[in-house]
């Protein structure tokens, strides 16, 4: 219809020009015209997601991507690439897949849904999804005369293994049982419930990020008897709204039993080695008292013998020959020994052996 109106202008000016100047001038307005037209014709865009588009570790995704208004792009060039145009992650181009400089990290992971390309539908589809695909992808889309491009964020989720729950030791009159599962992005939600549904409170968690970027976490919870025997580990991934659940049943003969026997065999012991300990302390005791009372009745003895002296003589004839005894027999003193051989020059008793004696007398 367009290219009708023009060609009956094109005649009307034709007929009414007569001169070669203003001929040229009509034919380049027209060849311009129809160009520009034909460019407008040609151009599109590209039309991807609002939202961001999620994808699980392990598993595959298909990034939507269309043109608009729908035409065929068997004959266009489809490019997806991160942040660096020349390293893609994938391209088609000339009717078939290139892999020349494709992202390392992808090779053998990527294709190009070809079935609706007359339509101008070029999704791609990542397999084996990893943490590190996680960010921002752009389609972009060549043809002849034009191209177009848009964007989309992927979101990586890690829907982490089962639970694994074991059964530790005894602790705090109950046992210990752990709750142990990896492999979640971002950090999970750990509860322990009872068989009724009801949430029971942990003893600890610890929850780590390995290098793969995915998180694994360890939760407790003490078990006591004839409580809460039946119980099960929920771990939930709240960006995905999925949770993966394991239970546990620890039946009565993994408790720890008392028996009464035992228990009054322990007490009598406990008391048994406290009066052993109580007579240990009280005999150590008395040996102690005992001697400070004789060391009390020696000094007594030694205070009175000091307060009332026995009266006492020297025997001059039984007198050691080193003592000169005085005329009363209470005194004596040592000799020189001038003196001492004259002393001995003098008639004396017989030889005795010296010894010292002393005679008691009554009152003066």
């Amino acid at each position: 219809m367009w290219i009708q109106s023009t060609m009956k202008k094109m005649t009307f000016l034709l007929c009414h020009i007569s001169r070669p100047t203003s001929l040229l001038h009509v034919l380049i307005i027209f060849c311009f015209t129809l160009k520009i037209h034909q460019a407008k014709s040609a151009q599109f865009t590209a039309v991807g997601p609002d939202q961001p588009v999620t994808a699980v570790v392990g598993q595959e995704i298909v990034l939507p991507c269309h043109l608009s208004p729908n035409m065929n792009a068997q004959n266009m060039e489809v490019r997806w690439f991160r942040s660096a145009f020349d390293n893609y992650v994938h391209l088609y181009r000339n009717g078939k897949d290139q892999y020349t400089n494709q992202i390392l990290e992808y090779q053998r992971r990527t294709a190009l849904l070809k079935d609706d390309m007359v339509n101008g539908n070029v999704p791609l589809r990542i397999l084996n999804i990893t943490r590190s695909d996680e960010g921002e992808y752009h389609c972009f889309i060549r043809g002849d005369t034009s191209y177009a491009e848009t964007k989309l964020d992927l979101e990586v989720a890690g829907l982490g293994s089962a639970p694994l729950i074991s059964v530790e030791d005894y602790q705090d009159g109950g046992i210990r049982v752990v709750c142990r599962s990896a492999g979640w992005y971002p950090v999970p939600e750990v509860l322990w419930r009872h068989a009724s549904g009801q949430q029971l409170p942990s003893l600890s968690e610890t929850k780590s990020q390995k290098g793969d970027g995915l998180f694994e976490t360890e939760n407790s919870i003490i078990i006591k008897h004839h409580s809460n025997q039946n119980l099960s580990c929920c771990i939930r991934n709240n960006f995905i709204n999925q949770t993966k659940e394991s239970a546990v049943y620890i039946s009565d003969p993994f408790f720890p039993r008392v028996n009464p026997w035992m228990v009054a065999l322990c007490g009598s012991l406990v008391v048994l080695f406290g009066f052993l300990t109580l007579a240990v302390c009280l005999f150590r005791m008395r040996g102690k008292l005992n001697e400070e009372i004789d060391e009390l009745q020696r000094e007594i003895e030694w205070r009175k013998s000091a307060i009332h002296p026995e009266n006492l003589t020297v025997d001059r004839d039984t007198a050691n020959s080193f003592l000169i005894v005085s005329e009363d027999r209470k005194n004596c003193h040592t000799i020189q020994n001038r003196k001492r051989r004259r002393w001995r020059s003098q008639p004396r008793s017989p030889p005795v052996t010296p010894f010292l004696a002393s005679v008691e007398s009554g009152s003066p």
